[in-house]
C-alpha cells in the first residue's frame, strides 16, 4: 500500500476517534503511529492532515454541510463525515495532490471504513463541491486566530 494512502488512513482512524470518543488528538495520533510502521514522509503527512482539518474544522463543515443538506452534520456517519473534512482540507486548503487523486483516495477509505454506500455519498459530495470550487471561498491556509495573533506578535 502506498505511504499517503496509509498516512491518510491513519489520519482517518485518528480523527474518527478524536470526533467519537473526544480523546486527545496528539495522544491518539502517536498510538496510531506506533501501531502503524510509516516511514517518516508519511508520519508527517499523517500530522499534517490530522492538524490540519483540527486547525480548519470550523471552515470544512460548513462546507459538508452545504454540499450534503440532507444529511445534519450531526447525524452523519463519523467515518463518511471525517473522510469528507480530509479530501475537503486537502482540496482546499493544502492542495496537496490534484483533486481527481484526492477524490478517489476519499472514495477508497469510504470503501475500506464506510458502509455500503459511503463511497457513493462521497465522491457525489465531493464531484458536487468539486464542480462549484472556483466559486467557494478561499480557506486560509492558517486559521483566522493564528493569522490574527501572527500579525499582532509582528505589530
Amino acid at each position: 500500500m502506498k505511504v499517503r494512502r496509509q498516512a491518510r488512513i491513519v489520519a482517518l482512524q485518528t480523527l474518527f476517534e478524536v470526533d467519537s470518543a473526544h480523546h486527545p488528538a496528539e495522544r491518539v495520533l502517536r498510538q496510531r503511529l506506533e501501531d502503524v510502521a510509516l516511514p517518516q514522509p508519511g508520519e508527517e503527512f499523517a500530522q499534517f492532515l490530522v492538524s490540519g482539518v483540527m486547525d480548519h474544522q470550523e471552515q470544512l463543515d460548513p462546507l459538508i454541510q452545504e454540499y450534503a443538506p440532507q444529511w445534519p452534520l450531526e447525524q452523519m456517519a463519523f467515518i463518511d463525515r471525517n473522510v469528507l473534512r480530509i479530501a475537503i482540507f486537502e482540496l482546499l486548503v493544502a492542495r496537496s495532490a490534484p483533486a481527481k487523486v484526492i477524490i478517489n483516495e476519499a472514495v477508497e477509505l469510504a470503501k475500506l471504513f464506510g458502509s455500503d454506500s459511503s463511497h457513493r455519498f462521497i465522491n457525489g459530495v465531493l464531484g458536487a463541491l468539486l464542480d462549484r470550487r472556483a466559486q467557494l471561498p478561499d480557506v486560509p491556509s492558517r486559521p483566522k486566530d493564528e493569522e490574527e495573533s501572527g500579525e499582532r506578535e509582528r505589530k
